[in-house]
Parts: C-alpha cells; structure tokens; sequence
C-alpha cells in the first residue's frame, strides 16, 4: 500500500511555553494526514459522507525515542495497514531530519450513521484495492492496557464548546487529550515530556455538555480518565509514561 508523507512546520501557536509541541497538536497532525491519505485512496470524508457513514477512532499508541521540544519541522508518515471483519488499522511514523523519533498505531471502526451501529469494515472496503486484509508484522507495536486506579488525585469539569466539535459535529478527537492532561502540576508539565501515550476512546459527548477529568499521578506514570459529568458514562481512557526534559 506504501507511505504517505508530509512535512509539518511547526508554528509558536502549536508549542507550550517552553517550545514543547503540544501533545494535541501532535494528534491533529496524524489525524489531517490519514484523513488527506484516505480521502486520495478512496475511503476519506467524500466517500465515507456519500454512503451515510463515519469514521471513528478507537484506539492510539504513541511511542517516542525524543519528544519534539524547539523543533520547527516534522515529517510524518502514515500507512493504512488493512482491516479485519470489523477494525481499520493505521500505522504513523514521525521523523525529524531524517531521523524517526516517533511512531504510532491506531485502530478505526465505521460506523453506519442510520443505524449507529459498527458497519462491517471488511464487507465496505472489500473493493478498494488500496485496503487488504490486516496482517501482523514483527516491529509492530503494541497497545499498553490501561487499568485505572482506586482513586484519582485530581478532578477537573470542562464544558464542550463548539470549537470542540468537528466535521461530524462531534468532539474533535485531540480535545481528549487536552482535557486528560490539564489537571495536571504547571511544574510537573515543565519538568517532563511525553514518552508513550496510551488513549481509548470509548463514548462521544455532545455540545454543552460537561466533561469530568480524572487524573492519578505515581510519579512518572500519569492515568487519566474522561467522563461525562451528568451520567459518569466513560469516554476515553489515558495512560501515559513521561520523562524528564
């Protein structure tokens, strides 16, 4: 099927405070490149729009050997590894001068907007010739599992915006991970960068509704949980690992 690239330039509005790119940044660069890659192999937002079906992201890993902090360009590339009866997958590679120092998988479903249920993935992709049935490789990487904790040291309320929502009028999948990690300490955020990234996206959440973030710190190991506040439905799960800058 082959790699699609693309470089990034990076720009202020896209770093924290201490040129360290954003961790939400980082997730709308891989999404507008498997969005731009499906769209040019057949299965993006004009397909997906004209057969009354959407896209959705179930699950991220992110591995990184150097998180980018006072980097200005990017290249990331991305492949879609093939389906199963139900699943997509899609593999991301992140360079810098030549360089990988990232990498990351994901795992898609589609949904059929009349009945919003999962579709049958193998049965809708079956014809594209860009799409094949998944096969494992041995560098593939692998989900961590997320157990959560007894308790939670911090909470924190959001309330969604429209700014929030995307194309399908649902809450753009980077805010979770903006909404994860804010509780956290000022100081704990400028003393670490991210080393792995673990996200499960489990239940959508409309406008004005109000989110609840979770947070349990064990020194270099952060889990977070997203909720909506009214019901306590789950709706993404996070783990990650963080190192000192």
């Amino acid at each position: 099927m082959g790699l699609f690239e693309e470089t990034v330039k990076i720009r202020y509005s896209e770093m924290d405070c201490d040129l360290v790119l954003k961790p939400s940044a980082m997730l709308q660069f891989l999404q507008d490149l498997a969005s731009d890659n499906a769209e040019t192999l057949g299965f993006g937002y004009s397909y997906i729009v004209e057969h009354n079906l959407a896209w959705f992201l179930l699950k991220y890993h992110l591995e990184f050997e150097d998180y980018p902090e006072g980097i200005y360009d990017l290249t990331i590339k991305t492949e879609p590894r093939g389906y199963n009866k139900i699943f997509a997958f899609r593999d991301f590679y992140i360079l810098h001068h030549g360089k990988e120092i990232g990498r990351a998988i994901s795992t898609w479903a589609l949904v059929d907007l009349n009945t919003k249920s999962m579709a049958n993935a193998s049965e809708i992709l079956a014809d594209n010739k860009y799409m094949v049935q998944h096969e494992k490789r041995e560098d593939d990487l692998s989900y961590g599992k997320i157990k959560l904790p007894e308790r939670f040291d911090i909470e924190k309320t959001f309330e969604v915006r429209f700014d929030d929502l995307d194309v399908n009028r649902h809450v753009n999948n980077a805010n979770y991970i903006v909404w994860a990690i804010e509780p956290l300490d000022f100081e704990y955020r400028r003393l670490h960068k991210l080393k792995t990234i673990d996200m499960v996206f489990k239940k959508e959440i409309s406008y004005g509704s109000k989110v609840l973030s979770q947070l349990s710190v064990n020194n270099k190991n952060t889990i977070h949980a997203l909720k909506n506040a009214e019901t306590g439905e789950e709706l993404c799960l996070v783990n990650a690992e963080w190192v000192e800058k």
